[in-house]
């Protein structure tokens, strides 16, 4: 109804450089109104006249500053405050100018809104803190109102700095660039603040992931290592600009974001580390056989089914390992570090154990023949063989629960957490000790039955791999690697 009766006629949208935002509508024949709102300071500069009990008087410098204080203290009480205006305009208003149609209004007064933060955003910015991550709020809102949220939600510490974009305008690069780490607010900024502070803080080495929702924020998304748009109340540009659009706009969705790429990459390095550690002591042991003349103490037969069978299982179970319990609690890896930062002890250790004893397990079958330069006979190579299969296969397996964290081994962790691994280790474990026993896989991987002894001592060798324990290898450098 209200719009039939007063039609909008023209618009003066809202800006971050303005702050306002100006519609003038025709109230009859020839009549027309322009009715403004915008940051409290802004409007009141730009009032010459105040409406008071229905009457339009001048507006003193006085009077100015009452109002702002009233503002300060409505912002203090973390309200959004917006102020309202509005003047009377000529028949002839198209004729006018934006500047000109803005100017030498009449006050009316202001409205406090509250825009309470999200209970979980709290715990959120909590875990932020935690996980190394420091959170900055940039916002358009008062600096009073701003510094409130903040310290609602937790984000002022001692030493923190509240700026406003004015104050940031007085500041070079180089002044700038002294307090940019130690900023948590900044209140009343525009566009080029945004991508000033992206800048700013990319120039101090900084992972910068950026949040936005209008046009303006644009920018400023594209340009920081990681763009983030609201997919609610984000425009089209933001998300077309952004690398990840937030389905939920939530704050704490980011965060649980970190939270799954931690341990998708934790995870990735895990099946890494487990795959890398149990693969190159088949080509030293074969190199080394080989090299000497000796008969080869593994078959390609056998060798194919520990890469396919005994390593993918539990490689892919690994993948789907759940979060360690620090995963939120320890600061951002270096962006520099490879994948394989930390670990190259850890390998070497595994395969080198690996090694020996499939090497002890092959020279104690054959060792009454080899120490006396005798050939191996074939009934006899075969047990050894047979042996030395299923004594790697059994150390990889137990390997394998080694490779779920950096820093802590099997026996301080819950084998019971990852139930893929414990599940693909066990199938892994019947499908090879099958291999053995039923006559058309003894054939096909040229195995024989084994003994109870046998199984006995050839797992008390693979039990070393209990013994790689990632406590006493992780970061144990043996040559530089990144």
């Amino acid at each position: 109804v209200m719009e039939s009766q007063f039609p909008r006629v023209r618009e003066i949208p809202f800006s971050s450089e303005r702050k306002m935002m100006t519609t003038v509508h025709r109230l009859g024949e020839g009549e027309y109104v322009a009715y403004v709102k915008g940051a409290p300071e802004v409007i009141v500069r730009k009032s010459s006249y105040i409406l008071s009990e229905g009457k339009e008087d001048s507006l003193t410098e006085t009077g100015r500053g009452e109002f702002l204080t009233v503002n300060e203290r409505m912002a203090g009480d973390a309200l959004r405050v917006l102020g309202m205006a509005y003047k009377r305009l000529p028949s002839n208003y198209d004729q006018l100018t934006d500047e000109e149609i803005e100017k030498n209004l009449v006050f009316v007064g202001f409205e406090g809104m509250i825009d309470p933060s999200r209970p979980e955003v709290i715990e959120a910015n909590q875990r932020c803190e935690k996980a190394g991550i420091k959170t900055v709020m940039i916002t358009g809102d008062h600096r009073l109102t701003a510094t409130a949220i903040a310290k609602e939600i937790g984000m002022l510490k001692p030493g923190s700095i509240v700026l406003t974009g004015a104050e940031l305008d007085k500041m070079d690069d180089s002044k700038y660039g002294e307090v940019v780490e130690n900023v948590s607010v900044y209140a009343r900024v525009s566009p080029e603040h945004k991508q000033r502070i992206v800048k700013a803080l990319k120039v101090k080495g900084h992972i910068v992931a950026m949040t936005g929702d209008g046009v303006n924020d644009a920018p400023a998304i594209k340009n920081a290592d990681i763009g983030v748009a609201m997919g609610i109340t984000g425009t089209d540009v933001t998300k077309e600009a952004s690398h990840m659009v937030l389905a939920d706009d939530n704050f704490a969705t980011i965060v649980r974001a970190v939270e799954h790429g931690r341990v998708i990459f934790d995870n990735i390095r895990k099946y890494t580390r487990f795959l890398m550690a149990c693969n190159f002591d088949e080509v030293l042991l074969l190199a080394i056989f080989a090299i000497l003349g000796w008969p080869l103490p593994m078959l390609p037969a056998m060798i194919l089914w520990i890469n396919l069978a005994t390593d993918g299982g539990p490689a892919i179970a690994l993948s789907m390992d759940p979060a360690e319990e620090d995963v939120m609690d320890r600061p951002p890896r270096n962006p520099k570090e490879g994948i394989l930062h930390g670990m190259i002890s850890f390998v070497v250790a595994s395969f080198t154990l690996q090694f020996l004893g499939s090497l002890i397990v092959f020279l104690a079958e054959t060792w009454p023949y080899v120490s006396v330069g005798l050939p191996i006979p074939e009934d006899v190579l075969t047990e050894a063989r047979t042996a030395v299969f299923i004594q790697a296969t059994l150390f990889e397996l137990l390997v394998v629960w080694n490779c779920r964290s950096d820093k802590r081994s099997v026996w301080r962790m819950n084998p019971l957490k990852n139930k893929y691994l414990l599940l693909t280790d066990l199938i892994a474990l019947v499908a090879t000790a099958t291999l053995c026993y039923v006559p058309v896989f003894q054939a096909a991987f040229r195995l024989v039955p084994l003994t109870i002894y046998d199984w006995l001592w050839t797992a008390s060798i693979a039990s070393l791999g209990l013994l790689v324990l990632p406590e006493v290898f992780y970061g144990r450098r043996i040559w530089r690697w990144r």
